[in-house]
């Protein structure tokens, strides 16, 4: 895809209203000539300490340490990228964004799919219009009723109904000038067979942008087959990129700093009218990687709330391992025998299933007690069976998490009906075999990997952590005088990510040129192209240059500390307490020079 030119971004940062744009999330008051403050939306606080500066169109954050311009505002509370946000805030400001020169076959691809996007976009609104304007859709609306489900929540998901017969919307495409070939490409129709989608319930399946590129489509009469249906593959379309609602709820979970990942459509309606919006749907049990990477950007933590049968296991189990491998806390949800989401809020009330999320597992526990609810408990060999594998797993669980490991430890001792020390006698021998895994912190230069660095974090970046140390690092481009002193003081274990450090190690080589000689790796490159691109024009101090490698260090101290605290070190604690200590003295001092 080609880049927007400077000229444009430059174009969007002049036209951008900062007051507007934050005043959308928090109340603020003004302080000063330039400034305003007001409660950070990104942590809960009592007194402001959110400062916005509208002149230079930024924002601070001295409770959190929270920071950068519009675009990573938006990039933070959308759940977009930096392209999503630029385009987010171009069409709010009315800016038309240019691109670099792009060759003629990338050109007529990205117009081909804005002409299917159009397409799509007013199948959607007939559908809609329909569903309230037609009596052919009264078995529709009657159904949508008895799931309880209301007019504004269907509104607001654009809910509509597909004609019985004809060609309503093909025809209607065509008299707008739509080809037969983009009538097929986007899914509406094809074969000479009419429309494609009939007499069904839609649903329309948008991007994170709220770009409708298919429907999900569902059944109304009895006996009609198969009950659901989605587009076809195509272009625009792929099922295993698609969550329901992510347009609707990537707001409210950047602000909850959680995700709810259901089943179906319905079930996704009925919790935001709950109350609870910050909910996608996965349209089946399977969680894609296309799927997770999107529940990653979306919150740090995603709770799965699944059909409790064995395929709803069974996703949740798959989705751990991807989630956890990108920085993602993972609660399962345990759902009652029987009842899905919509049908729980609609019969027992919103309080219902918010009790059900008090009450989510981490995997380990879930694990746990899944071994114990299959395992044959009725024979001696059976019940051996399940305490060596609960072994295994609360095994894995840090040291420092004595209060789960304990419970996990009575609940098993419970159910085997043998005692504690039987179970903790089964968790030495475990930790005897050497506990979990290796993971990646084990891995030598043989592997491939980069040699380890003592305290340096080994887990992929969370999408937090990736956000402050790419922010540092424009801080870095963008102070000619100070910058390159600056990115001599980032070690490896400032960095919790290899892409990141790389992207340092280039800047500090091409520093004068951060856009010379880019290396071949894709993410590298791209993240490097944007850092160079928001540095441009702007300008950092040195307090605040200082103020951010302290936020990066207190981030490495306070993960060497979880290191030792999970390996016992008493003395490395200790020397890492007062690190810590010290580098809080000197953010006070910071904060107090950038005021």
């Amino acid at each position: 895809m080609s880049k927007f030119t400077q000229d444009s971004i430059e174009e969007l940062k002049q036209a951008i209203d900062m007051a507007d744009l934050v005043g959308q999330r928090t109340d603020l008051r003004r302080s000063g000539a330039n400034q305003m403050k007001g409660l950070c939306p990104f942590h809960d606080e009592r007194t402001p300490s959110f400062s916005v500066d509208t002149e230079k169109k930024l924002y601070f954050c001295f409770g959190c340490g929270e920071k950068g311009d519009a675009i990573g505002f938006v990039e933070q509370t959308e759940a977009l990228d930096f392209p999503g946000a630029v385009e987010f805030l171009a069409d709010r400001y009315g800016v038309e964004l240019k691109r670099e020169r792009e060759d003629p076959q990338a050109e007529e691809r990205r117009r081909r799919r804005e002409r299917l996007l159009a397409l799509l976009e007013r199948a959607t609104s007939f559908y809609a219009t329909y569903l309230w304007d037609s009596a052919e859709a009264d078995g529709a609306r009657a159904y949508l009723a008895e799931r309880g489900l209301e007019e504004k929540v269907l509104c607001d998901f654009r809910v509509g109904y597909a004609p019985r017969t004809g060609d309503r919307v093909s025809a209607g495409a065509r008299r707008d000038g739509f080809s037969e070939q983009e009538i097929a490409a986007a899914g509406l129709a094809g074969g000479g067979r009419g429309d494609y989608f009939r007499e069904r319930i839609m649903f329309p399946l948008a991007d994170a942008r709220g770009r409708v590129l298919g429907f999900g489509a569902r059944a109304v009469r009895d006996g009609q087959q198969p009950k659901y249906i989605n587009s076809r593959e195509n272009d625009l379309y792929r099922k295993r990129q698609q969550l329901f609602g992510i347009d609707v709820a990537r707001s409210p979970a950047a602000k909850a700093a959680r995700i709810v990942a259901v089943e179906g459509y319905t079930d996704v309606l009925a919790l935001h009218q709950a109350g609870i919006p910050e909910s996608v749907a996965l349209m089946g049990t399977a969680l894609a990687d296309e799927q997770q990477a999107e529940l990653a950007r979306a919150a740090p933590t995603v709770f799965l709330a699944l059909d409790a049968d064995a395929s709803g296991q069974e996703a949740m189990l798959k989705a751990a391992h991807g989630l956890e491998q990108r920085g993602v806390e993972l609660r399962v949800v345990a759902m009652p025998k029987g009842a899905d989401p919509a049908e729980l809020v609609t019969a027992e009330g919103p309080e219902s299933f918010t009790k059900l999320l008090g009450g989510s597992l981490s995997v380990v526990e879930f694990e746990v007690r899944r071994e114990l609810d299959g395992g044959d408990l009725g024979t001696p060999a059976g019940r051996d069976r399940v305490l060596g594998r609960a072994g295994e797993l609360i095994a894995r669980i840090p040291v420092a998490q004595r209060a789960t490991r304990d419970d996990l430890v009575r609940q098993v001792a419970d159910r085997l009906d043998v005692s504690p020390s039987d179970v903790t006698a089964q968790l030495a021998a475990n930790s005897g075999r050497g506990g979990p895994p290796p993971t990646t912190e084990a891995q030598g230069p043989g592997n491939g990997a980069r040699p380890q660095q003592p305290g340096r974090a080994s887990a992929p970046a969370t999408e937090g952590a990736f956000r402050t140390e790419r922010a540092f690092l424009i801080l870095c481009a963008a102070s000619a005088d100070e910058g390159p002193g600056y990115l001599e003081r980032v070690g490896d274990e400032h960095l919790s990510s290899e892409p990141l450090r790389d992207v340092r190690d280039h800047l500090s080589r091409h520093f004068a040129e951060p856009l010379a000689e880019l290396p071949d790796d894709e993410q590298v490159a791209g993240i490097l192209t944007e850092v160079a691109m928001r540095a441009e024009g702007e300008r950092s101090s040195g307090p605040e240059l200082e103020m951010g490698f302290l936020q990066l260090d207190l981030r490495r101290i306070e993960r060497a500390l979880r290191h030792a605290t999970r390996d016992g070190d008493l003395e490395r604690q200790g020397v890492l307490a007062v690190e810590r200590q010290r580098v809080r003295r000197e953010m006070d001092e910071a904060m107090g020079e950038m005021e």
